[in-house]
C-alpha cells in the first residue's frame, strides 16, 4: 500500500526554566521597548500639556485644536474654560483642554 501507519510520538519531559522562560522572554522584551518608545513619551507630552493649561493667564496668545489663535481675556477656574478674543469685540469660550499650544506668553504682573 502507498499510505505507511503513523505511530504517535512519547510525551517530551516537562522541560527545563530556560525553555519556558526562552518562550517568554521575546514578549517581555517587546513590552519593554513599546513602554520606552511609545506610552512613556505619551505620558510625558499629556503632563507637558496638562502644566502647559494649568499656567494660562490672561494676555497669553494662543492656538486651539481648530487653529484658531486668539488672546485669552478670562481664565475660568471653577468650569475649566478659557475665554478668547479671536478678533476686536469676538470673544469665544472654549474648553482649557482644547488649547494646544501658548504662541506668546505675558509677563506676570506683581
Amino acid at each position: 500500500m502507498f499510505v505507511s501507519a503513523a505511530y504517535a510520538q512519547t510525551a517530551g519531559g516537562a522541560g527545563s526554566l530556560t525553555s519556558g522562560l526562552g518562550g517568554i522572554l521575546p514578549i517581555i522584551l517587546i513590552f519593554g521597548i513599546m513602554y520606552f518608545l511609545m506610552i512613556r513619551p505619551q505620558q510625558k507630552k499629556a503632563k507637558e500639556h496638562k502644566a502647559m493649561v494649568a499656567a494660562l493667564r490672561r494676555g497669553d496668545q494662543v492656538m486651539t485644536q481648530g487653529g484658531i489663535i486668539g488672546k485669552v481675556t478670562k481664565v475660568k477656574d471653577d468650569v475649566n474654560e478659557v475665554e478668547i478674543e479671536i478678533a476686536t469685540g469676538v470673544k469665544v469660550r472654549f474648553l482649557r483642554h482644547t488649547i494646544t499650544a501658548v504662541l506668546n506668553k505675558t509677563e506676570p504682573s506683581e
